[in-house]
């Protein structure tokens, strides 16, 4: 087990590696804290290329890590505990230099089967919501000490510097649903959040926790939207139960297309949720930076090229060739290695992408829902069918030969299907630098996108850290380069409301 916990000296020092101009303070904490973090939202132990995304970032000088027990169904949190166990262990970082955040709420995957296994039992968890088929929802205190528990063997520590109520305001949409009415509702839910709370007070007496928190996504909505989750009556709680709380860090979406963080003057004092939690010296992480939610499509806030896109009977012959290759997995490769049928079988259906594409690569809609299905879905396929193959067997020299050709024919296949949606996708980046050039002179100077919408945000006042999505080693060279430039922490609402209007 990694025993400790970040602290403020360990912090300052090890920062003095990396460039200054990383680092700011988690308020309230004294601790030292990297501008961006690297977020593990779709990041799993399974593969490699995340490891050494993190492995990288670490090394690089970041020093917050932002996970949670739903993302990859455990895999994520498993993945931090074997990296950071690795880089302590080889003396490349210390743990008390590593601010480390975990999340808790939803049961997905495994927490859900645990659930309906308790109802058989007759003893369920306390307080669920029941949100849909297969998801639920909980922040009584009998599951946060559980779900605490299973975190902390998955990270391989001892205690978690920050543990936050993972979007709890899910309460408040099922009761918005099931027509309860809203006074009802939120008198029950910050009830809910209180006596979690009280729980989390005694989880850092006891040891297992330095600090606690919420992670929720209607932080920035209008005050009088019913799943609108009020920062300044959370603070009364924390108030309410003890003067020295231990609740220091929200976190909230926020990008260049979402901004009612800063520009929605939800709180009853009359202040934006960014200048109340500023007011009261609280950390403040934004996840999000790069994927905005604009109605229902994802705007991914990054710079495409464009190319020429490919032609039909181009991309029909790119998955025609995959699908051959997929079959001399299945004719020539498998029958050589001392495998029974089923797993046979099993790997033949995680890799057949190619049957896929062949009925559905006209139906993707917009680059960025390729990028998500690609990144998150087809290529682990790809990956886990390698890791397996690897892992457990004697690899002929075919079978080596087919892993080669046949990433080859993918990721010929992947282009040219991405090609078709990156024109729009390309044009759609250009408007926006286009738009957001003459909002800021400080977030203009920026180059490329990505590190534009990620300096609007470093540059605010009031935000600790930003957190991105660093699955691949170029990702994590792109936050360190912009990192590495000094910017001017300041005042910015102004700019915001702008950039608002210019939305509207």
């Amino acid at each position: 087990m990694i025993e400790g916990f970040a602290t403020p000296e360990a912090t300052e020092s090890d920062t003095k590696k990396h460039s200054p101009y990383h680092y700011g303070e988690l308020n309230g904490t004294g601790l030292l804290v990297s501008q961006a973090g690297f977020g593990c939202y779709r990041v799993d132990i399974s593969l490699a290329t995340h490891k050494e995304a993190l492995r990288a970032a670490l090394l690089g000088g970041i020093n917050l890590i932002d996970t949670s027990s739903n993302y990859g169904d455990g895999g994520s949190e498993k993945l931090v505990g074997v990296v950071l166990q690795e880089l302590i262990s080889s003396g490349d970082l210390r743990r008390e230099s590593v601010v480390v955040v975990s999340k808790v709420g939803y049961l997905q995957g495994q927490n859900y089967q645990l659930s309906q296994e308790r109802k058989r039992k007759g003893d369920p968890f306390k307080e669920l919501v029941l949100y849909a088929e297969g998801l639920e929802h909980c922040i009584h205190p009998e599951f946060l000490k559980d779900q605490l528990t299973r975190s902390l063997a998955r990270l391989e520590m001892t205690t978690l510097d920050f543990y936050l109520l993972h979007n709890p305001e899910y309460f408040l949409s099922w009761a918005n649903k099931t027509g309860i009415s809203l006074d009802e509702a939120r008198e029950n839910y910050y009830d809910r959040l209180k006596r979690a709370f009280r729980h989390l007070e005694d989880e850092v007496e006891g040891g297992r926790i330095k600090y606690y928190g919420i992670s929720s996504n209607t932080f920035p909505y209008p005050a009088n939207d019913p799943e609108f989750t009020s920062l300044q009556t959370i603070w009364e709680i924390a108030q309410s139960i003890s003067r020295q709380h231990h609740f220091r860090i929200i976190q909230l979406p926020m990008n260049l297309l979402e901004t009612g963080a800063v520009t929605e003057r939800n709180q009853a004092n009359g202040q934006s949720v960014i200048e109340f939690a500023r007011e009261k010296n609280l950390g403040v992480l934004i996840n999000r930076p790069l994927n905005a939610i604009e109605g229902n499509r994802l705007i991914r806030l990054a710079d495409v090229d464009s190319r020429e896109p490919a032609s039909e009977d181009e991309i029909n012959g790119r998955i025609e060739a995959l699908v051959r290759s997929e079959q001399v997995l299945k004719n020539r490769v498998l029958p050589e290695l001392n495998l029974t049928s089923y797993p046979q079988q099993q790997i033949m259906e995680q890799i057949s992408i190619g049957e896929i594409l062949r009925h559905h690569w006209r139906k993707f809609g917009t680059y960025e829902r390729w990028q998500e299905l690609q990144s998150s879905y087809f290529l682990p396929r790809f990956l886990g069918v390698v890791q397996f193959l690897s892992q457990n067997l004697d690899l002929t020299e075919e079978a080596s030969n087919w892993i080669a050709s046949h990433k080859e024919v993918l990721e010929e296949t992947f282009g040219s299907v991405a090609s078709i949606y990156q024109g729009a996708a390309a044009e759609k980046s250009a408007q926006l630098r286009a738009m957001l050039s003459p909002v800021d002179k400080d977030w203009a100077e920026a180059q490329p996108l990505s590190q534009m919408a990620i300096r609007a945000l470093r540059s605010t006042a009031g935000i600790t850290t930003v957190l991105v999505g660093m699955r691949q080693e170029s990702y994590v060279k792109d936050v360190l380069e912009e990192l590495g430039r000094q910017i001017n922490i300041q005042e910015r609402t102004e700019s915001w409301h702008k950039l608002r209007k210019m939305r509207m």
